[in-house]
């Protein structure tokens, strides 16, 4: 995360233009490998990738998985991203980001309430920056509460 952290920085900072394929491929499957770990790791393991994003700012802002997506396993995948994160840098982008996911989902016949849930449960409880927990926000602003 390190490496492609120090590709992306030149980017995020507006210095440089982005990275080329190779690289947004190379983050994709380490975000993807992320994600996986963090879904199967204990409350210390998912607080060390929480860590891990809030300290590769970079590669944070930059690594998404493909805007384009179907089915209830890629939206878990999302969420787990989104959870992961931890609200990131502004909690109300996070915000935006759940809602269009959801709505998504629900438009494409899915139902985000059991995943939500599923999700919120391995989520920080922290209440960072005055406006909940991620475990929060992904309740009330996805509509899982």
């Amino acid at each position: 995360m390190a490496r492609l952290d120090a590709a992306y920085r030149p980017y995020a900072d507006g210095t440089a233009p982005a990275p080329g394929p190779r690289v947004a491929a190379e983050a994709e499957a380490l975000l993807r490998e992320v994600i996986a770990a963090y879904a199967s790791a204990d409350g210390p393991g998912r607080a060390a990738i929480r860590a891990l994003f809030d300290r590769y700012t970079a590669f944070r802002w930059a690594a998404h998985l493909p805007r384009d997506w179907a089915g209830a396993g890629e939206l878990r995948d999302r969420l787990l991203h989104l959870s992961a994160c931890n609200q990131g840098a502004d909690t109300r982008d996070e915000i935006l980001a759940l809602r269009d996911l959801c709505a998504r989902a629900r438009a494409a016949g899915i139902d985000p309430a059991p995943i939500l849930r599923e999700v919120a449960e391995l989520s920080s409880d922290e209440d960072r920056y005055g406006m909940g927990s991620m475990r929060d926000i992904l309740l009330r602003y996805g509509g899982a509460a």
